[in-house]
């Protein structure tokens, strides 16, 4: 029961990896918010796993929706100890010229301007109770990227930078901020990712991942969990790879 007694919002996390942080965060004692966009996923989650999980209809790229996330935690719980910034989405691979202004706008908004968003809803309130943990989910791509995926590489390297800027800003108020950079895994965007999911495809993608798997859910939830526990109190500014040692 690592968590037990915090709250934690986790944004896109009615499937996935967001689901897995759900799952591990409600397992350890804490109470979670999941803000989705697929309200019903996220309700069915919700109503998996009991009265401590709940769900609200979340768009994270719009600043209104997100206040509103903020407003119904704060509301139910009357604090926020832990958010993830979970939601994500990319472009399907192609050379960087040929991908769409709308892709990429699509991209920046759900990937990067949600950070801002949350920050400007929810770092308030952390501020003032002098404690929180904010966790971004960036990417292995941000780190070392793959070809013709180069808007969501850039877009994942943004979240890392922007976690040190949060960290080193935020120490002094007492709130800690990490990232997570998973290497693709079982999740709705793997094929995105891909461009085809195919025996070839995955065999090719798998190749590049020296412990020969694609990181899971659960893989997430573990790492998330930790960084976002006490134990964890004298982190902060870390982007962690779990990944297999493909950035090796």
């Amino acid at each position: 029961m690592r968590l037990n007694g915090k709250t934690a919002i986790v944004t896109g996390g009615a499937s996935g990896f967001g689901a897995g942080i759900v799952r591990k965060f409600h397992a350890e004692g804490a109470r979670v918010l999941i803000a989705d966009l697929n309200l019903d996923l996220a309700e069915a989650l919700a109503q998996e796993l009991g009265d401590s999980v709940r769900a609200i209809k979340t768009n994270v790229a719009d600043g209104s929706s997100v206040g509103a996330l903020a407003d119904a935690a704060m509301e139910v719980w009357g604090q926020i100890d832990i958010l993830v910034n979970n939601a994500g989405t990319t472009h399907l691979p192609a050379p960087m010229e040929e991908v769409s202004e709308a892709d990429f706008d699509k991209v920046f908004e759900v990937n990067c301007k949600s950070v801002y968003l949350t920050a400007r809803h929810i770092v308030p309130l952390m501020k003032t109770r002098g404690q929180g943990a904010i966790l971004n989910v960036a990417s292995t791509a941000g780190v070392s990227p793959r070809p013709q995926l180069n808007w969501y590489n850039a877009s994942k390297g943004w979240m890392n930078t922007a976690t040190k800027g949060m960290a080193i800003e935020l120490a002094p108020q007492g709130v800690r901020v990490n990232a997570l950079n998973p290497v693709a895994g079982e999740t709705p965007l793997l094929k995105s990712f891909m461009g085809e999911d195919t025996p070839e495809m995955r065999a090719k993608f798998l190749s590049t991942i020296p412990l020969g798997r694609f990181s899971t859910p659960e893989d997430m939830g573990n790492a998330a969990c930790f960084l976002c526990s006490d134990e964890a109190s004298m982190i902060t500014g870390v982007c962690m790879e779990v990944d297999g040692g493909r950035c090796i």
